[in-house]
């Protein structure tokens, strides 16, 4: 969502105005005197310059239409790109700055197709941004063919998740040319307009190619990483007992272990390495030392971090904890968004230099280990294509959230008891105007709604202080809004009417950034709770109704009835939704569900009775 998802256009004989064909013959002539050179001089020029010229023509006439084909370095005609970035930077300086130029895109787009809100789930505000951030790069890199192919896979990348098709890249190219020809009229000219439709084929055209091609490479890294973790996974399931003389074994090892952790402690560098090794060893009753073969990622990445001389780098660790996240989510760009966010966070906190190509090296060298049959040329393609699109969500925010840290912690230090007094009303009043449904919602006492207001910026400071408490923590307050039954819709102008306030109180533009940032991080962490966690049973129970809690857990299997009313697990965190039910007040349904629960049932082999699970 960093980008219009530019569902590509129709062909160019489609778009005539009111003088017919007039607007298509400009264009034809504009393109044609691409070919025809400069003028007379043009003759004289030497072959390669020819070659090339001739070869930008060649890319202007095939991204007159989106080419969802192909993939591939575009050279456009530098005057051409020229006088669209020229048309870029007036249309930004007519509306008087970016976040009005961005407001002015996000309006005219979804004027032209209201049906395409449903696409973006986040603030106004900020969705605004990401259309300018990503429109100024692809157009600022325009030029530059290896680099314009490299921004716009990045882009793509975070759109796998959704539908781009032609029709709606034509949507969102028609909006954004016919929003530039009315604010600047004729300085927006013919080959300006070539220029700018011709990217935003280019780039849509990529969209489509990439979420085509890499559903592939989508399907080949699930598959590998299930695989991958497979034999551990029946390992733990198939472990036996313990016996005897495998217990006094375990007693000689665990003395072995304390002796070793005492020269840890004098040489804490080795230990990192020796403890990794020593790990997937095992002795023998006859004293022989045998290797214990990893059978997890973690084990094997561990091992050959080891034996690589890179276990001493503690910030692999870090990556290593969240890498199940990333690739779990390989196919879901605002998760894997987020999980890059908050991994960014975190490892800004390390010390000592990162470098994440090592990882790289070491998650490349594990999984061949651990998939040798299957393992082939478009694994690695997968695996390295996979990283690099990581590493590269991971740099963006390198080296900025502690900038980022002290000027927020500068701009709420500065805040006296007025401004906060201020910044308090305004961002409900702000709210209240752009959501009034929002009021249906917040029925509390204003010095309670004051109270949230404070917690809201007190989470956007520790967002950056201890990201992973603070995920843990926002995800219990999203299961609690499942039970509160907030539309997650609300979420976004709540956002950005913050958003709008702080902006109001300070002139740092880093501080507004940090803010802005980190609650669209908390804002995102909320509503995905939220879904994950609004299961029917719960919202049966917000209308305390024992007919729809009837018919939300009718659906259920005989084994799961119990589970589905007395446990909803978001990540680590879980809620009860029997009672919540009693907590609530909801007593209808509560009363239902016990009754629920006391039902016997049966199957050719088993009984059910839920009288276990309600204590358990």
């Amino acid at each position: 969502e960093i980008i219009p998802h530019l569902s590509p256009t129709v062909t160019m004989s489609d778009h005539s105005d009111d003088n017919g064909e007039t607007e298509d013959v400009e264009e034809e002539e504009a393109v044609e005197e691409i070919h025809d050179g400069e003028d007379a001089a043009g003759n004289e020029e030497v072959p390669n310059e020819q070659t090339a010229e001739f070869e930008a023509d060649r890319y202007v006439q095939k991204y007159l239409e989106v080419n969802e084909l192909t993939f591939e370095e575009a050279l456009f005609p530098p005057q051409i790109m020229q006088e669209a970035q020229g048309a870029w930077n007036l249309f930004v300086n007519s509306l008087n700055g970016r976040d009005a130029a961005g407001e002015a895109i996000y309006a005219a787009v979804f004027d032209a197709a209201p049906s395409l809100q449903s696409l973006f789930k986040t603030a106004r505000s900020v969705m605004a941004m990401r259309f300018m951030n990503g429109l100024t790069s692809i157009i600022a890199s325009a030029h530059n063919p290896q680099q314009l192919k490299t921004q716009v896979e990045s882009l793509g990348f975070q759109h796998l998740d959704l539908e781009v098709t032609v029709p709606r890249v034509g949507i969102f190219r028609d909006a954004i040319v016919d929003l530039f020809e009315m604010e600047l009229g004729t300085r927006f000219t013919t080959k300006a307009k070539i220029g700018m439709q011709v990217i935003l084929n280019y780039t849509g055209g990529a969209y489509i190619y990439i979420r085509r091609e890499y559903a592939s490479r989508i399907r080949i890294i699930q598959r590998s990483w299930k695989t991958a973790n497979k034999q551990a996974e029946e390992e733990m399931e198939e472990a036996p007992a313990p016996q005897e003389e495998g217990a006094a074994e375990e007693g000689n090892n665990a003395s072995a272990s304390q002796h070793q952790a005492k020269k840890d402690e004098k040489d804490p560098k080795a230990a990192a390495n020796a403890g990794a090794i020593n790990s997937m060893q095992a002795t023998d009753k006859n004293g022989k030392t045998n290797v214990k073969v990893p059978t997890s990622f973690n084990e094997m990445f561990l091992f050959n971090a080891a034996v690589m001389g890179l276990g001493e780098n503690g910030w692999m660790a870090v990556v290593l904890e969240q890498f199940h996240n990333i690739v779990t989510n390989v196919a879901n760009s605002y998760r894997l968004q987020e999980e890059c966010d908050v991994l960014s966070l975190v490892l800004d906190k390390q010390p000592g230099q990162i470098h994440l190509s090592e990882f790289k090296a070491v998650m490349l060298a594990s999984l061949r280990s651990l998939v040798p049959k299957e393992w082939d040329s478009d694994h690695e393609v997968a695996w390295n294509w996979l990283w690099e699109n990581v590493e590269r969500m991971i740099k963006s925010n390198m080296g900025k959230p502690g900038q980022q840290e002290k000027a927020l912690s500068r701009f709420i230090a500065s805040l006296t008891s007025e401004d906060i007094y201020v910044v308090r009303k305004q961002i409900y009043q702000r709210f209240f105007q752009v959501a009034p449904a929002g009021q249906d919602h917040f029925k509390q006492s204003t010095t309670r709604l004051y109270f949230i207001a404070d917690k809201i910026i007190e989470m956007t400071m520790e967002m950056y202080h201890q990201p992973r408490a603070m995920v843990e923590d926002i995800s219990a307050l999203g299961l609690r809004h499942v039970g509160y039954a907030i539309p997650t819709e609300l979420f976004a102008p709540f956002v950005s009417s913050a958003v709008e306030t702080v902006r109001e109180q300070t002139s740092d533009d880093v501080a507004e950034s940090a803010f802005r940032w980190s609650l669209t991080l908390v804002s995102k962490i909320l509503v995905r709770t939220i879904l994950e966690g609004s299961t029917i049973v719960m919202k049966a129970i917000n209308t305390n109704s024992a007919r729809a809690l009837r018919q939300a857990i009718a659906i259920a299997p005989r084994n799961k009835r119990a589970t589905e009313l007395l446990n909803i697990t978001v990540g680590t965190q879980s809620i009860s939704p029997f009672y919540w039910a009693i907590d609530s007040g909801s007593l209808e349904c509560a009363k239902a569900m016990i009754e629920d629960l006391l039902t016997i049932r049966a199957d050719r082999d088993k009984y059910y009775y839920g009288v276990d699970e309600l204590f358990t």
